[in-house]
């Protein structure tokens, strides 16, 4: 329950640490009223088991109080808005907050998450950048016909008018990477205002980029960070009026069909290889299945070698020689590229890519993928599987490091095994195959030639534009 003054001292239990070991970082809800630490906390752990912060967990009357904070509130003008964020951006790649410098935060996600700490401090600088560009990427998405004031002038022969679909907008953040934060920040530039459950896997970025907004202008009414666990989780969807939650399969089969919810699960990437010049491709090809640790929806999940003109084993075994080439080093090495986990979890992924893989042919990764550091962590090596049809079960299977299933495909397969993907990379010249992939509902993104699926820039969409599912337009006339 929230205390009716944060000011006075809440009891703690003493800290159960060593004495040698440092006091662990507090990681408190960012609620109405300001921080709030929680009786009920869960400690975060780097992946060799070592504590490294506590997080507090709020319950439902927290969470409802504070969603009712939000919704009394009225956002900042827009302009308002726009510099804040610009602010905010500004804060979170380069300032101390909450006794937390810029190098510390980086160190703390890549131990908890296991990410190579060149990926999180690339992923800090498009968070960064993100919020330094929320207004321009929804004017991009915003109708050309529509304006979005309802005082403008052309209101008085009559206008679209893009408008909110609602005022309170939750999200169920993601702990894989630290990137998925760069989305909802739009939502903010559209004068929601905006409720974070963080994952309790890697709830620093989020902790960090709330204390950034608040600081730069963005009111406790604004913007809220409302950890929780698992029992009180659904209460903040429900409690606002929009929501954007991440997760696998599950999470796409209990909200898909909820016009109020926009589901995020997996991207399952794929490339697509056509014409005899193939290998000189493969460098995209390593890029998209390797890149950001083979953690994020856009690394390539499958490659379809067209079977006239490629040599699909070739592919898999190209792939799998220069993936093994990678070292294994802790995820704190400035060169590392794979992800770490803990052993015990590093293990279940082997087992269960073992299990999937069965039938498949393995060119690296058919006796496991685990190389244990000695400290109680493991890198997760890479795996390529080549399949015998287009169509297995297998290449729709994605894994969180650089897994890739590399299958035969000719025109004959049709696009039905290229469907239910983020991005596509086509490398074909083959256009009337093309308008077919542009064409199809379930391909997000079609990326033409030699382009890694992970490519982005602000102001393109990513799955859609958020603002597409934020925003609506009515018409409005006045005298």
């Amino acid at each position: 329950m929230e205390p009716p003054n944060p000011q006075l001292p809440i009891p703690q239990p003493p800290n159960q640490q060593p004495p040698d070991q440092q006091p662990l970082i507090q990681l408190e809800a960012l609620g109405r009223n300001g921080p709030f630490r929680a009786r009920n906390r869960t400690t975060v752990s780097d992946v060799v088991g070592t504590p490294l912060a506590e997080l507090s967990l709020v319950p439902s009357l927290y969470v409802r109080r504070s969603l009712a904070a939000l919704r009394a509130a009225h956002p900042l003008p827009a302009t308002e808005r726009t510099a804040a964020l610009t602010r905010a951006g500004r804060l979170f790649a380069d300032a101390t907050l909450g006794g937390v410098s810029p190098g510390e935060y980086r160190d703390l996600v890549s131990r908890c998450s296991g990410l190579p700490v060149s990926v999180v401090a690339s992923a800090s600088a498009i968070v960064a950048d993100a919020a330094a560009e929320a207004r321009n990427t929804i004017l991009q998405a915003r109708p050309s016909g529509a304006v979005d004031r309802w005082d403008a002038p052309s209101t008085r022969q009559g206008q679209a008018v893009w408008t909110r679909r609602g005022n309170v907008f939750a999200v169920h953040a993601a702990g894989n990477h630290p990137g998925v934060h760069a989305l909802w920040l739009e939502a903010l530039a559209l004068g929601y205002r905006v409720a974070v459950r963080p994952s309790q896997r890697e709830p620093f970025t989020p902790h960090r980029l709330v204390t950034a907004l608040r600081e730069a202008g963005f009111g406790h009414d604004h913007i809220v960070l409302l950890p929780t666990d698992h029992t009180v989780a659904d209460s903040i969807i429900e409690g606002a009026d929009l929501a954007l939650v991440y997760g696998g399969d599950e999470v796409m089969r209990k909200y898909g069909a909820d016009p109020t919810v926009l589901p995020q699960g997996p991207g399952r990437s794929k490339i697509l290889l056509t014409g005899e010049d193939w290998r000189d491709h493969m460098d995209v090809v390593i890029d998209s299945v390797g890149a950001e640790g083979g953690t994020a929806c856009v690394n390539a999940t499958a490659v379809f070698a067209e079977t006239d003109t490629v040599d699909t084993r070739a592919v898999a075994e190209e792939t799998a020689a220069r993936l093994a080439a990678i070292p294994s080093l802790s995820a704190g090495d400035p060169k590392a590229v794979l992800p770490v986990l803990p052993v015990a979890e590093a293990r279940a992924v082997e087992r269960y890519l073992l299990r999937v893989a069965e039938g498949a042919t393995a060119h690296l990764g058919g006796d496991g993928i685990v190389d244990e550091l000695g400290d109680g962590s493991a890198v997760l090596r890479p795996a390529v599987f080549r399949l015998d049809r287009a169509d297995a079960r297998q290449a729709g299977t994605e894994l969180g490091f650089p897994c890739v299933w590399v299958a035969p495909w000719s025109a004959a397969d049709g696009i039905g095994p290229l469907r239910n993907t983020l991005v596509l990379t086509a490398i074909t010249d083959d256009t009337p195959l093309i308008e077919r992939l542009v064409d199809e509902p379930t391909i997000s993104n079609v990326y033409v030639g030699d382009h890694p699926t992970h490519w982005m820039r602000h102001g393109i969409p990513h799955d859609g534009y958020l603002a597409e599912f934020l925003m609506r337009s009515k018409t409005v006339i006045r005298d």
